[in-house]
């Protein structure tokens, strides 16, 4: 799996996420085996850019790895504008998102409400391709709505102007995350182009990875969701389709060192004050499965204070290791 002049180690991709692919849950994820961890999205306005929110986001110089930035919008200028800044910035992929159905980017005439308009993606992959150097990539999703799923369409024209790798995810626009992903667009995708193809949808095992991958032929998968609070996960897919064996699951004691690694690396990122703010939805999801009835989160949903926080996880996993 090549993505113009970058030779990935394997074909496990994170998928970029807004509000969770930051700079420390892709370093994870890497360390774990993501061959590439792709940057949450940012925005093509310029207007944005010096945003406490944007430059959180905009580190890219600090990643290891191949860096690979993901940006929003639905202008072709800004957003060539957009790649040529990211790139100036340490970014070595672009990557364009046409594949978010939130309705806040939709209404922007952005992400997957683009897919609606051929000729309105065509001038943004053309701006961008022509804009820079770099490699560019290009996700988007099965369509408009299970009516109008036009991803064959959209995927040549990426393969016709310049993209160099397609993730799609395997639901339209309007199934938003609702019910189950279908693999026949993918399917078709990859048999009509001659770029790299990544499938991406409910992909939360190895076993489901190894079937996703024979079944579209896809040259990779994409794990999005099921990496929330699974770091690790990437770790049991590369050794599954390397050897078609399971890795036992993590230890608590891995897990609670995970986490603290986690939670430290976001109080860091974003200061104490945003950090612990930030660090609840990732704590609720690495201990949805130790924790079902809540007790716990909803404790810890109530501490204000980083330092705390890593005290009452310390003294949890203390309590969960006894019983």
């Amino acid at each position: 799996m090549r993505i113009g002049p970058y030779q990935l180690a394997n074909q496990v991709i994170c998928a970029p996420m807004a509000g969770v692919t930051d700079h420390t849950f892709r370093e994870l994820c890497r360390r774990f085996g993501a061959a590439l961890a792709v940057s949450e999205m940012l925005s093509s306005s310029p207007q944005v850019w010096q945003s406490e929110k944007s430059q959180n986001r905009m580190g890219h110089r600090q990643e290891s790895g191949i860096r690979s930035v993901q940006i929003a919008g639905s202008d072709p200028e800004q957003m060539a504008a957009a790649a040529q800044y990211n790139v100036d910035i340490g970014a070595d992929i672009i990557d364009i998102n046409m594949g978010c159905p939130a309705k806040k980017v939709n209404k922007k005439l952005a992400g997957s409400a683009l897919l609606q308009y051929p000729e309105l993606v065509e001038q943004i992959v053309r701006a961008v391709v022509q804009a820079v150097k770099v490699p560019v990539t290009l996700k988007i999703r099965t369509g408009w709505d299970p009516e109008h799923r036009n991803g064959v369409q959209i995927a040549r024209i990426a393969e016709d102007n310049g993209i160099q790798a397609l993730a799609v995810h395997g639901r339209t626009k309007a199934c938003m995350y609702k019910g189950e992903a279908e693999y026949d667009t993918i399917a078709a995708i990859k048999q009509q182009v001659k770029i790299p193809v990544i499938a991406n949808g409910d992909i939360t095992s190895p076993e489901k990875a190894q079937f996703v991958l024979d079944y579209t032929g896809a040259d990779a998968i994409m794990i999005g969701r099921a990496a929330q609070g699974r770091p690790w996960i990437f770790r049991e897919v590369v050794h599954y389709l390397a050897t078609g064996e399971k890795l036992a699951a993590p230890s608590v004691s891995e897990v609670q060192q995970i986490m603290l690694e986690h939670v430290q690396g976001l109080h860091q990122l974003y200061g104490d004050y945003a950090g612990a703010r930030i660090a609840r939805k990732h704590v609720g999801w690495y201990l949805a499965e130790h924790d079902p009835d809540g007790l716990f989160r909803s404790e810890f949903n109530g501490i204000e204070h980083a330092n705390v926080q890593l005290d009452a996880l310390n003294s949890y996993f203390h309590k969960l290791a006894a019983t």
